[in-house]
């Protein structure tokens, strides 16, 4: 689609839910997603749009689905009329999606919280201010006020909550410190991965060796950016992905196909999460255990 004159200065998100008779927050996550882009590169959703502008868009299933309350345990690490704190378990899908449209953690919030939700990001993502992929296990926020949503939002986008993550990576890191700073876009090939790609959206990830074990490197990586699969994609970028990441190069090695059975995707953790309270304002500062298959994976390690 080329930008006429009529359509400079739009919103993408707006022309894109206009373009394709969709609701704007779908526009959203398409662009979000990697799948529309401007003059073959991904742009935010606020990007004014040009005259002579190509925008190309491939349209995903976006069928509405009816989030139910389910009567599911959830590991609450902290919980106000604001905030609630999850640890939530790998395995898990954050929000209701076509193949998990029950089970999730949207599901267990509604049986959970009732009514006391935000109802920013609509019926399919209540309360949900940022997500983590099903098979990382760690902390995440979510809101139970509108208000509450709005600020938290607005930290994430200027890198006001701290989210640092665990995670055992196949080889050893060449340098103790570094920070990984190269755009995240849609795979141009398989739709279904993100990937490292010139012109994507900009992403950077901080990452600090914790200990070297023998053919591995035990780590944790500080945010500084949100992308899809972030981590993932970053620490596969430098010839050392996430043990029992299948999709980014993980799975291969000896060590992973002898310990399968502890290995249900990558070994990734978000294990501390700070942020200001959005009413007080006073720093808080969660912290959550590995999770136990993380803990014998570290141990046999340590014992080759």
């Amino acid at each position: 689609m080329k930008i006429t004159a009529e359509n400079a200065k739009k919103r993408l998100d707006v022309f894109v839910s206009e373009a394709l008779g969709i609701t704007r927050s779908s526009a959203q996550g398409l662009i979000e997603g990697g799948y529309v882009t401007v003059n073959g590169k991904s742009e935010s959703k606020n990007y004014r749009l040009r005259e002579g502008d190509e925008i190309e868009a491939e349209e995903q299933e976006m069928r509405e689905l009816d989030a139910q309350p389910e009567n599911i345990p959830l590991d609450i690490i902290y919980e106000d009329s604001e905030i609630i704190v999850i640890n939530k378990p790998s395995g898990m899908v954050v929000h209701p999606a076509p193949g998990n449209e029950s089970g999730t953690l949207v599901n267990a919030l509604l049986y959970h919280c009732k009514d006391t939700l935000s109802g920013i990001n609509g019926v399919i993502r209540p309360g949900i201010v940022h997500r983590i992929d099903k098979d990382t296990s760690g902390l995440l926020v979510c809101a139970k006020t509108d208000e509450a949503h709005i600020f938290l939002s607005s930290l994430l986008k200027d890198h006001g909550i701290k989210r640092t993550y665990h995670a055992i990576l196949t080889g050893h890191l060449k340098s103790d410190r570094q920070t990984i700073n190269a755009p995240i876009a849609r795979h141009p090939v398989d739709r279904k991965r993100m990937a490292v790609v010139a012109g994507g959206r900009e992403a950077i990830t901080h990452c600090e060796v914790i200990e070297y074990l023998p053919s591995y490197t035990y780590a944790k990586m500080e945010l500084e950016t949100g992308r899809t699969h972030q981590i993932r994609v970053h620490m596969s970028h430098i010839g050392h992905p996430i043990i029992g990441d299948t999709v980014y190069g993980g799975g291969k090695t000896p060590f992973e196909k002898a310990n399968a059975g502890l290995l249900h995707g990558q070994c990734l953790h978000a294990k501390e999460l700070s942020f200001p309270h959005p009413k007080t304002k006073e720093i808080m500062t969660f912290s959550s255990p590995l999770p136990e298959e993380f803990e014998k994976l570290l141990t046999r390690l340590r014992q080759q």
